[in-house]
C-alpha cells in the first residue's frame, strides 16, 4: 500500500453491508473510515430476513450474537394460494454451517447494531453526514473529495474505496457510470408495518391470491409487516392515505382501526446487475452492485456475501499476504452468483403474483400435486432451491481429482468442536479469523518451507480428531508442534473428509474451501497456492502495517 495514504480503506455507505465491511476489516485490523451522506439511522422499512451465511459472516465479524438479540430465529415460511390454502411451508432442519437458515430481524435496530460495533476497533473511523462528491484513481490509491453537513470540504487519500451506497450508488452511477443492466418491475408494491401485532401467525406468509397478491410476516418486539402488490392507475400517494392503508388491512385483521401503522412506503422491484464489481481500485458491493426483487429474501443477503467476499481480500491485499491482481477474484466470484439469485427470485415471482385466476389455480395444482413426492417436498422444505455459491475461478485451486474439488469453492461446513480440551466451540470460532489448515489427525509436521509460506498467509493450523479417541478419559490424541487440536465432536469433519476423499483441507478468512488434498500432495499443492496468491518475502516485508488509525 503506499504509504501516503491517509486511511487503507474508505468505505462509502454505512447501512448493513457497508457497516458490516466495516466491522470485517476492522477485524482483520485495517484502518477503515466509514462514511455515510445520511445523519442517522433510515427508519423506513426495508429487510427483514437474514439467512445463515449472513449470521456466519456476523459471527466473523464478532458480532452473531448481539445480532441474535433483535432476532426471531427458524421462522417457516408458508405460500397461500387462490383459495387460502396452504400449499408449501419452508422450514429448512439444518444448520450446516452453524445457525439456522431463515431469521427474521428489523433492519433499523440491526444497524444500530453493527453501527455500535465499530466503536471496538481504534483503528475504524465512521462518519456520518459526509457526503462523497468525487474520485480519483491512480496506481498507488484513490483520493475521494468529501463534504461534511456544514459545507466543508476535504480530500481523502485511500489505497481502496469500497461503495456499498445503495441502488442509487453515486459511485456506480455518477461517478463511474457503470452500466446496470436488468429490468425495473412494472407493479409497484405498499410496505405497511404496525407495532401491537394483532395476529397470531408466527411465520411468514406469501398469499397468491390473484384478487391481490400479498405477504404478511411477524417481527421482533410486536411488529407487523404487510406487503401489498399495486393495481395499474393505483396513486402512489393516495395508497398512502390513512384511510387506504386501513381499507387493505382491514380483511386481514379483526379491527383495522385499533392498528398503529407507524410505517408506510411504495417500493418498486428491481432485477439489476453492474457490469462489473471491480474498476481498479474501487468495488460495488451490495446494492450498489445489485439489486434483487424481495421475493426469496436474498437483496441483503447477497450484499453480506459481497462483503464477507471483499472484506478479507482487501485485508490481505493491504497487508501485503495476497496479490493485488487477486483482487478481479472478488467480480468473478461475486458476479455469476449474484446474476442466479436474481433470476431465482424473477422465477419465484412470477409464479406466486400471478394476476390470471386460472392460472393461479393451474399454479396450486401443480404444486399439490408434488407434495405428495417426498424428494421433491424436501427440495422445497430445506431450501435447496436456493443456489449456493461454488467458485470456480478465483482464490481457489483444483487438485484433479473429481470427488475432492468438486468441494472446492464451496462454503466448508460449521460444526461444534472442543479445542485443546476446553469447551465446546463452533468452528469458526475455534479457527479464529484467517486461512486455516485442518489436517485429519494423525498430522505429520510441516516441512519448515511450507510452513514458512503458510506464516506468509496467515494461516491457523489445526489437527482434526475423532471424538474421544485418546487412549484414556481426558487424554487427548497427539498432534504436532504449533497444532491446535480439535474433537470433531459431532463426527461431521470425519464425514466431510471421508466424502471428499482428503486429507486435509484449506478454508479460506470467509470459510471457502481453497483447497484439499490427500497427505502425500499437500506439500506440493500449498506451495502452488502460496506461490499463485501470495506475494515474494521482499514484497511482504516492505508492505505497508495493516493497522493504521482511520483519518
Amino acid at each position: 500500500m503506499n504509504k501516503s495514504c491517509d486511511v487503507p480503506v474508505l468505505v462509502v455507505g454505512a447501512g448493513p453491508v457497508g457497516a458490516t465491511l466495516a466491522n470485517l476489516l476492522g477485524t482483520y485490523g485495517v484502518g477503515t473510515l466509514l462514511i455515510d451522506r445520511s445523519p442517522a439511522i433510515l427508519e423506513y422499512p426495508r429487510a427483514v430476513g437474514l439467512d445463515d451465511e449472513a449470521m456466519r459472516t456476523f459471527q466473523a465479524a464478532g458480532l452473531a450474537e448481539a445480532m441474535l438479540r433483535d432476532m426471531i430465529q427458524n421462522v417457516p415460511m408458508r405460500m397461500y394460494g387462490a383459495r387460502k390454502q396452504c400449499f408449501a411451508e419452508i422450514l429448512p432442519a439444518t444448520r450446516e454451517f452453524g445457525w439456522y437458515r431463515r431469521n427474521l430481524f428489523s433492519q433499523p435496530l440491526g444497524e444500530q447494531t453493527l453501527r455500535a460495533g465499530l466503536a471496538r476497533f481504534p483503528h475504524v473511523a465512521l462518519e456520518l453526514g459526509v457526503e462523497l462528491l468525487a474520485l480519483e484513481q491512480d496506481e498507488g490509491g484513490v483520493t475521494a473529495t468529501l463534504r461534511r453537513a456544514d459545507g466543508s470540504e476535504r480530500k481523502v487519500r485511500a489505497a481502496y474505496l469500497l461503495a456499498a451506497d445503495g441502488g442509487r450508488s453515486t459511485v456506480r452511477e455518477g461517478l463511474l457510470k457503470l452500466p446496470f443492466g436488468g429490468q425495473t418491475h412494472a407493479h409497484k408494491w405498499v410496505v405497511i408495518e404496525c407495532d401491537q401485532d394483532p395476529l397470531d401467525a408466527p411465520y411468514t406468509a406469501l398469499h397468491c391470491e390473484p384478487t391481490r397478491p400479498y405477504v404478511c410476516l411477524k417481527l421482533p418486539y410486536g411488529l407487523r409487516r404487510w406487503e401489498f402488490m399495486l393495481f395499474d392507475g393505483e396513486d402512489e400517494s393516495q395508497i398512502l392515505d390513512p384511510a387506504k392503508v386501513r381499507e387493505l388491512l382491514a380483511p386481514h385483521v379483526p379491527d383495522p382501526e385499533a392498528l398503529n401503522v407507524i410505517r408506510a412506503r411504495v417500493y418498486t422491484h428491481h432485477s439489476r446487475i453492474a457490469g462489473s464489481f471491480v474498476a481498479g481500485r474501487v468495488c460495488l458491493a451490495g446494492d450498489a452492485a445489485h439489486l434483487t426483487p424481495p421475493w426469496i429474501g436474498q437483496g441483503l443477503n447477497a450484499g453480506l456475501r459481497d462483503a464477507c467476499n471483499l472484506a478479507w481480500k482487501i485485508a490481505w491485499i493491504v497487508g501485503g499476504r495476497l496479490r493485488p491482481e487477486a483482487l478481479q477474484s472478488y467480480h468473478d466470484e461475486r458476479h455469476a452468483h449474484a446474476k442466479a439469485m436474481i433470476d431465482l427470485a424473477d422465477r419465484f415471482g412470477a409464479v406466486l403474483s400471478l394476476r390470471n385466476p386460472w392460472l393461479a389455480r393451474l399454479r396450486d395444482a401443480f404444486f399439490g400435486a408434488i407434495r405428495g413426492i417426498p424428494a421433491v417436498r424436501d427440495y422445497v422444505l430445506q431450501m435447496k432451491f436456493k443456489p449456493m455459491p461454488r467458485y470456480r475461478a478465483g482464490v481457489v485451486q483444483d487438485s484433479g481429482q473429481a470427488a475432492r474439488d468438486d468441494r472446492v469453492g464451496r462454503m466448508f461446513i460449521q460444526p461444534l468442536v472442543e479445542k485443546d480440551g476446553g469447551d465446546f466451540q463452533k468452528l469458526d470460532d475455534a479457527l479464529g479469523p484467517g486461512f486455516a489448515l485442518l489436517m485429519r489427525a494423525p498430522a505429520a509436521p510441516l516441512p519448515p518451507g511450507l510452513g514458512e509460506g503458510l506464516r506468509r498467509l496467515d494461516c491457523r493450523l489445526a489437527a482434526v480428531a475423532l471424538p474421544r479417541s485418546g487412549p484414556a478419559p481426558g487424554a487427548r490424541p497427539p498432534s504436532p508442534a504449533g497444532m491446535s487440536l480439535l474433537e470433531d465432536t459431532e463426527n461431521a469433519l470425519h464425514r466431510w473428509f471421508a466424502a471428499a476423499g482428503a486429507d486435509w483441507v484449506l478454508l479460506r478468512p470467509d470459510r471457502y474451501v481453497a483447497a484439499a488434498g490427500r497427505h502425500a500432495d499437500m506439500h506440493g499443492a500449498l506451495e502452488r497456492f502460496v506461490a499463485r496468491f501470495v506475494p515474494a518475502p521482499a514484497a511482504t516485508a516492505a508492505a505497508t502495517p495493516v493497522l493504521e488509525a482511520a483519518a
